[in-house]
């Protein structure tokens, strides 16, 4: 059996740059929750913003399946990073980070978040929303081919971060 550690490269100023770079300007991602009745992953696309320590923050539907998970098990992972137009989707970087979902005030985030997301303005005060920080844990980034890196939260630098808007 393998290291699956062996195709890690050393974590660097340039890599920890990029993963900034894909959370910070991230407005959508795959989210990923455990479904409480069969324990299936299940995947589910949302918005995603960043708080104004960082961390990423998603509003949700509490009608939601995910959110329903979410209440029942926090430990989720969040993937940002978009394939570009062109060339193959699997050299484009991305960033999967491991996190606890944890209810944040709303009201508190609503212009940065709005900011961000102006359409969700439609639907931000819709009682049914929620609104769920994602507590980075650690992370995985890829940043194409051959290039793979394990990421921390303080790699990310979420204290000091502001939202590329």
């Amino acid at each position: 059996m393998s290291d699956a550690k062996s195709h890690l490269l050393e974590t660097g100023e340039a890599s920890r740059s990029l993963a900034q770079h894909l959370l910070r300007s991230a407005r959508h991602g795959a989210l990923g929750v455990i479904c409480p009745g069969t324990l299936a992953p299940h995947v589910t696309r949302v918005s995603v913003g960043t708080a104004p320590d960082g961390m990423p923050v998603t509003l949700i539907s509490e009608i939601s399946m995910h959110t329903g998970a979410l209440k029942q098990n926090p430990a989720c992972s969040l993937l940002v990073g978009d394939a570009g137009a062109r060339g193959d989707p699997l050299t484009h970087p991305r960033l999967t980070l491991q996190c606890v979902a944890r209810p944040t005030d709303k009201d508190a985030l609503k212009s940065l978040f709005l900011a961000q997301h102006p359409k969700a303005t439609l639907y931000y005060d819709f009682s049914d929303f929620i609104m769920m920080r994602l507590e980075v844990q650690a992370g995985h980034l890829n940043g194409g081919f051959g290039r793979a890196y394990q990421i921390s939260a303080e790699d990310l630098d979420l204290s000091g971060a502001t939202a590329d808007i």
